[in-house]
C-alpha cells in the first residue's frame, strides 16, 4: 500500500452524549504557524478547553507540503495524534482506505451536519463510501489578488480593479522601487497562483475541462496558451521576490514593498494582525477582478483511530466543537476564511470577507484542484510551476506542453 497518493454548553450538551467519562489531553497537529494563523488556532484550542478537555498543540512549522508527510508517517507508523489538519479533498483518501481513520458519521448524524454545513460539497469531500471522516472547519478560497493601496499611491497610479490594469501598472511600481508581485518560492504557491489565473481568466468551464475532465488536448491548446502568457507576466512581475513562505510575501504587501500578491483569503489574517483595514490600507480583488468566483477549498480535521477510549470520546467532542456556531465565528473572523455553516452571524466581517460571503451566497463557487486531483498529480504540477517561476529559460510554450502531459496522466 502506498501513501504518496465557544460555547460553555458544549461540555454538558456535547461531551456527555458522546460518552466522555473523563476529560483528557488530545494532541492536535496542524501547520498554522504564521501570526494570523496562530491567532485563529488559539480560538479552537480555547473552545475545546472549555469542554473540560485540553488541546495539546502539535504545530508543525512550514507549509502543508512539509507537514503532511510527517502527519501521515506518524499515523501509518503507529504513533497517531488525536486529530490532524488536512485540506478538503483527497489528501487523506488512502489513510481512510487503509482503515486508519475514524468514522465520524455518528457525530455528523446527531448534529445534523448535512443540514447546516454549506455548501454540500464540503461534507462530500469528507465522505468516502457513504461515511464521514472529517470535520470541516472553514472555507478557504485561493482566488484573490491582495493589493497595497500605499504602494500604488507611491507609484502615482490608481489601485487596479482587475488583472489587466494590474499588469499595466507594473512598470510604474518598478520605477518607484516597488516589487509588482510578491510570490514565495514554495511550489504550492506558484501552482496555486496558476490555477487562480486559470479560473479567473479562462472561466469556470475551461477550468473544469482541464482539472476535472483531464482534457489534455485542450490543456495544450490556444485557450490555455493565454493563461501561460499571463503566468509569464506574473513570473516577470515577481522577479526579485526573494522570500520563501507565503506570509513573508504577504508582509511585502503589508509594508508596501510589493504592489500585490495572488494568495488565498488566509492572507487576511496577516493584514488583521498588522492592524490594516480592508478598503483603506489594502484592497482585494476576488477572481482577480475578472471573474468573481471562489473555490470551496479549506481545512478539515481528521481523527486517526485510537485504542484509548477516553481520547476517542474526546475526539467526538472536538469534532462537535469545531463545527459549533460559536467556534465557527470566533475562528473564521481571525483566520480570514468563511464559515462552513450558513446559520452563523458574521456582522463583524470586514469588507473583503463580505465580498467572499456575497460570492458564496450567489453560488459562484468552484471545486478546488485538491478535490479533483490526487496528491501525486498535484505534486507533479507544483514541481512544474516551481521550476517555471525559477527558470526564466523555460518558455511558456515548453511549460504548457509539460502541463498538458501531466494532465493526460493525472488521476
Amino acid at each position: 500500500m502506498k501513501f504518496s497518493k465557544v460555547a460553555a454548553f458544549l461540555a454538558a450538551g456535547v461531551a456527555m452524549p458522546f460518552g466522555m467519562a473523563h476529560a483528557t489531553d488530545l494532541e492536535v497537529t496542524h501547520w498554522w504557524t504564521s501570526g494570523g494563523e496562530a491567532a485563529a488556532v488559539a480560538e479552537l484550542a480555547k473552545a475545546f478547553d472549555k469542554t473540560g478537555n485540553h488541546w495539546v498543540d502539535g504545530a508543525i512549522a512550514g507549509s502543508g507540503g512539509t507537514a503532511r508527510p510527517i502527519m501521515i508517517s506518524r499515523i501509518t507508523g503507529g504513533d497517531p495524534m488525536g486529530a490532524t489538519q488536512f485540506n478538503h479533498g483527497r489528501q487523506a483518501e488512502e489513510l481512510v482506505e487503509a482503515g486508519l481513520m475514524r468514522d465520524l458519521s455518528d457525530v455528523a448524524e446527531k448534529e445534523k451536519w448535512t443540514e447546516v454545513i454549506r455548501p454540500a460539497s464540503l461534507l462530500e469531500g469528507c465522505t468516502i463510501d457513504g461515511k464521514i471522516y472529517c470535520a470541516p472547519v472553514n472555507i478557504h478560497s485561493w482566488q484573490w489578488l491582495w493589493l497595497s493601496n500605499g504602494a500604488f499611491e507611491k507609484a502615482g497610479v490608481a489601485v487596479p480593479t482587475n488583472w489587466d490594469e494590474y499588469v499595466a501598472a507594473a512598470p510604474a511600481l518598478e520605477k518607484a522601487g516597488i516589487l509588482p508581485l510578491a510570490v514565495g518560492s514554495q511550489p504550492w504557491q506558484t501552482s496555486g497562483a496558476f490555477s487562480v489565473l486559470m479560473v479567473s481568466l479562462a472561466g469556470k468551464d475551461n477550468y473544469y475541462r482541464v482539472y476535472e475532465d483531464k482534457d489534455a488536448e485542450f490543456a495544450g491548446g490556444p485557450e490555455i496558451a493565454k493563461i501561460f502568457k499571463a503566468a509569464d507576466d506574473a513570473r516577470r512581475m515577481s522577479k526579485g521576490s526573494n522570500v520563501q513562505d507565503w506570509n513573508q510575501a504577504t508582509n511585502l504587501v503589508i509594508t508596501g514593498k510589493a504592489g500585490g500578491q495572488i494568495m488565498g483569503d488566509w492572507a487576511q489574517g496577516e493584514f488583521q494582525v498588522a492592524n490594516q483595514v480592508a478598503g483603506k490600507d489594502y484592497s482585494c480583488l476576488p477572481g482577480l477582478g475578472v471573474n468573481e468566483v471562489i473555490s470551496t477549498d479549506g481545512d478539515a480535521f481528521y481523527f486517526p483511530l485510537l485504542k484509548d477510549d477516553e481520547k476517542s470520546a474526546a475526539q467526538a467532542v472536538l469534532a462537535s466543537t469545531i463545527v459549533s456556531p460559536e467556534t465557527q465565528v470566533a475562528f473564521n473572523l481571525k483566520k480570514g476564511s468563511l464559515p462552513i455553516r450558513g446559520d452563523v452571524d458574521l456582522e463583524a466581517a470586514n469588507d473583503c470577507m463580505k465580498k467572499g460571503l456575497d460570492i458564496l451566497a450567489q453560488g459562484n463557487v468552484v471545486k478546488s484542484t485538491n478535490q479533483m486531483m490526487s496528491a501525486d498529480s498535484q505534486k507533479q504540477i507544483e514541481d512544474l510551476f516551481s521550476e517555471f517561476f525559477a527558470n526564466e529559460s523555460m518558455t511558456p510554450e515548453d511549460a504548457q506542453k509539460r502541463f498538458a502531459d501531466l494532465i493526460a496522466s493525472a488521476d
